[in-house]
């Protein structure tokens, strides 16, 4: 009995995937046959119309007020809707991606896109570097990527699959086209990483996710959960370890930011301090979303330790 209860519930969810991937893959398809630039502030539109009619809104709110007391009502609705024509804006991009991505490095002049940090890519490159990446979900942060490959390094990069199969399949096919090699986020995924750093290649992850295994720490003064991966990875091959972030400008362009390496904290024995190089991520994604809160997802259960 329990079962063939487990088997109807398993086809419902299926089913219900199903549905939801044609929705989703019937608006990116409408969304082809616009120009970019009309589709993408279609989608932003439309997203700071629905979005608020989700239940993810409600705990989008809450996560603001606990992240910013000191803000009015107001201020945090501005900044949730903001956050909500980000993210759809972001889903539109999908379709568009290596056309919004018209940077040249040998090129004077840009377009949409404009790098800080253009050295250090060049130097990384030029010295045929393996070296770790992180970044946040902050602007379209899928830009990255693209950005490494355009300056030729060959980058791994850590992703977590939506929940939806069907659309996890279709948006793993898209970003292989772009983005070089791609690892789940799943078991297994760290012997991935490790064996792309063991090979001389450079890997790339996002660090702002909960993880219910993950160090303590904490993050906007509240207690979270963080993946110790990165800061495990540096322990065992020395790398060297690089910021970089997506800031979504007016006009749709963006700003791509590479920092020089970090140094994270070491122990008395002169080893990686995994749960103090976890905070030490928090807090640089905790300025980053700072500086720009409505181009980070706030309904997600970042804090729910």
């Amino acid at each position: 009995m329990r079962q063939n209860i487990y088997r109807l519930w398993k086809n419902a969810n299926r089913t219900r995937y199903w549905v939801e991937a044609q929705i989703v893959f019937a608006l990116l398809g409408l969304a082809r046959l616009l120009p970019a630039r009309t589709a993408i502030e279609l989608a932003a539109s439309i997203g700071r119309k629905v979005g608020p009619l989700t239940g993810r809104h409600k705990l989008a709110l809450e996560n603001l007020r606990q992240a910013f007391p000191e803000k009015s009502d107001e201020e945090r609705e501005r900044i949730a809707l903001g956050m909500w024509g980000n993210m759809f804006r972001l889903g539109a991009e999908y379709v568009y991606l290596e056309k919004i991505f018209d940077f040249d490095p040998d090129a004077r002049t840009h377009g949409r896109i404009e790098v800080e940090g253009e050295e250090i890519f060049r130097r990384l490159r030029d010295g045929n570097a393996s070296c770790i990446f992180f970044t946040a979900h902050t602007g379209n942060f899928e830009l990255l990527p693209v950005c490494a490959a355009t300056f030729g390094l060959n980058v791994t990069a850590l992703f977590r699959p939506p929940n939806n199969p069907y659309v996890a399949k279709k948006l793993l096919s898209a970003r292989h086209t772009a983005m070089g090699h791609l690892v789940p986020s799943k078991a297994g995924a760290a012997w991935g990483l490790a064996k792309a750093l063991d090979d001389g290649g450079s890997v790339g992850m996002l660090v702002d996710q909960k993880f219910h295994r993950g160090a303590l720490g904490t993050f906007f003064g509240r207690p979270v959960k963080t993946n110790p991966l990165l800061p495990k990875l540096v322990r065992q091959f020395d790398r060297a370890v690089h910021p970089a972030r997506c800031i979504r400008l007016p006009d749709g362009r963006f700003r791509l930011e590479l920092s020089e390496a970090i140094s994270l904290p070491r122990n008395g024995d002169g080893d990686i301090d995994v749960p103090a190089s976890t905070q030490m991520l928090n807090d640089i994604v905790e300025r980053w979303v700072r500086e720009y809160p409505e181009q980070w997802m706030w309904f997600h259960r970042r804090w729910d330790v």
